[in-house]
């Protein structure tokens, strides 16, 4: 214990020489950066921004920003589930029976307007309308069309709030899913869960504000950090992604062959090490180093402990379906997410790939939606069977949907469909929305949008709207501007608000 002490008392009068000896432009250095903290500090708070100088727990959580929320939260926690790739809105909700009689013929000029194409479809010919193969029926109260491959999404129409109208400008993955996850096409913004996490802090102190959680051998487009990342915001409000397997995350046991019972007394020599760090050279960049450093050593417990399905009866695992018993499926991950939701984490995200069905679609959006309606549909139902749904936000939808044209050879069995960000459909559930409701509408070939157009920025100012932030006033000021996630753009989409 003694030799502890002594290197951290030996470290801490460095530092003090250190100190001591700056010159001119070290002095300029130091008081610019304590200046730019204290000011930091009016945006974090000052308990926020002086936590460490003292006590045995100095940083209990991530807090938000003073002020916040804007006005009171109908949702007090998210879960969005990303279907990567572009599900087909032919396949799934937007019911379109004028196209049966039109399979093969060329789309007309006067729908596409000159619109841009892929360098896939411009290579085309021509454009060969095809109609879905498969069926649609109306459901619920509501009356709303769902697909015949979508048979427990269907059981849950009633709670849903469909928004067959979402367009955006970004015609290829890469930059549709940064767009969706960020507010930007192009990569080193904030992610949405990390705007969530900086602004309003957590419920929560034993688990991360914002996870991630990502399909095991999904296939499709590759799916990359930076998507749940913190861009310009402090580390620590970065998403942590949990992964199937004896370590849900990276590099959080102990080594082997090592107890860890002086784990704790040595985060604490470290503490102290960082705070005179901190005090020193007023870098507010590592006063969030020391939160993830306690984070980490309360995760050892509370993960474990949450991602432990055993506790789960037979009756909740035959909702969610077979994969339910597989760690890292999709199935797996909703229910996961329900455990997350129950502890108060307040954004999860759950990324499942493989919905890029250029070819061969009717095959593969079989399989996809066989791999995730009833998954999706078991996570809405127990959530409101728990009393969850009334304070938590669903979300369901991918970055664009495909093309009323077939890519490539047409037949009454097979075709495939290109990009189509022009018009797409998604859904919301819960918290602050319209249960049982249609927004928008699009014409005869689910090319444009005839009604109550959604751009991305006005999902996400809604999305935010719903979580009490009004989406203008969320910003970080970062390489000379203020920032926020709807960029410059964006609109609350009152109408499908309860």
């Amino acid at each position: 214990m003694c030799h502890h002490h002594d290197i951290l008392r030996s470290n801490s009068e460095d530092l003090k020489k250190i100190e001591k000896q700056m010159d001119r432009r070290q002095f300029l250095t130091k008081t610019s950066m304590g200046l730019g903290a204290i000011a930091l500090g009016s945006l974090f708070g000052a308990d926020r921004l002086l936590a460490g100088t003292g006590g045995d727990n100095p940083i209990s959580g991530i807090k938000g920003i003073p002020g916040l929320p804007h006005h009171l939260p109908k949702a007090k926690r998210v879960v969005y589930l990303f279907q990567s790739g572009g599900p087909s809105q032919f396949e799934t909700f937007d019911y379109k029976p004028k196209l049966t009689d039109m399979f093969g013929q060329e789309l007309p000029e006067s729908i596409r307007g000159g619109q841009r194409l892929t360098g896939m479809s411009a290579q085309q010919s021509s454009l060969p309308i095809a109609p879905s193969k498969y069926t649609f029926d109306q459901y619920g109260e509501s009356r709303a069309w769902v697909s015949e491959l979508m048979p427990h999404t269907a059981e849950v129409v009633d709670d849903l709030c469909f928004i067959k109208s979402m367009y955006t400008e970004q015609i290829n993955h890469d930059p549709a899913i940064t767009f969706f996850q960020t507010g930007h096409q192009l990569p080193g913004r904030p992610s949405i869960g990390a705007w969530a996490s900086y602004g309003l802090g957590t419920d929560n102190q034993d688990l991360p504000t914002f996870i991630t959680l990502v399909s095991k051998n999904a296939g499709g487009q590759p799916l990359y950090s930076r998507l749940w990342g913190n861009g310009f915001l402090p580390t620590e409000h970065q998403g942590v992604q949990f992964r199937s397997g004896k370590d849900p995350v990276l590099y959080l046991n102990n080594p082997e062959n090592y107890e860890g019972k002086d784990r704790q007394r040595m985060l604490h020599y470290l503490k102290e090490m960082n705070e005179v760090q901190h005090s020193t050279y007023g870098d507010p960049e590592i006063n969030a180093r020391i939160a993830q450093y306690e984070m980490a050593f309360k995760m050892q417990t509370s993960v474990p402990e949450v991602t432990d399905l055993s506790s789960e009866s037979d009756e909740t695992f035959d909702m969610y379906g077979p994969d339910s018993r597989d760690p890292g499926t999709y199935a797996a991950n909703c229910l996961l997410a329900r455990r997350l939701l129950e502890k108060d984490v307040k954004f999860v995200q759950l990324y499942h790939r493989g919905w890029d069905q250029h070819t061969h679609l009717p095959g593969g959006i079989k399989n996809q939606c066989k791999n995730t309606d009833q998954a999706t549909a078991a996570l809405v139902k127990d959530l409101k069977q728990r009393g969850l749904l009334e304070d938590t936000l669903v979300i369901w939808g991918g970055e664009f949907g495909r093309t009323v044209y077939s890519q490539g050879k047409l037949t009454q069995d097979n075709y495939g469909r290109d990009h189509h960000p022009r018009c797409f459909t998604m859904w919301m559930a819960g918290a602050g929305v319209k249960p049982g409701f249609t927004h928008g509408e699009t014409d005869d070939f689910s090319y444009n949008i005839t009604k109550d157009p959604v751009h991305v920025h006005d999902f996400h100012a809604t999305l935010l709207h719903l979580m009490g932030v009004d989406h203008e006033k969320l910003t970080y000021k970062a390489q000379g501007r203020r920032f926020r996630l709807t960029d410059v753009h964006g609109h609350v989409v009152k109408d499908i608000l309860s």
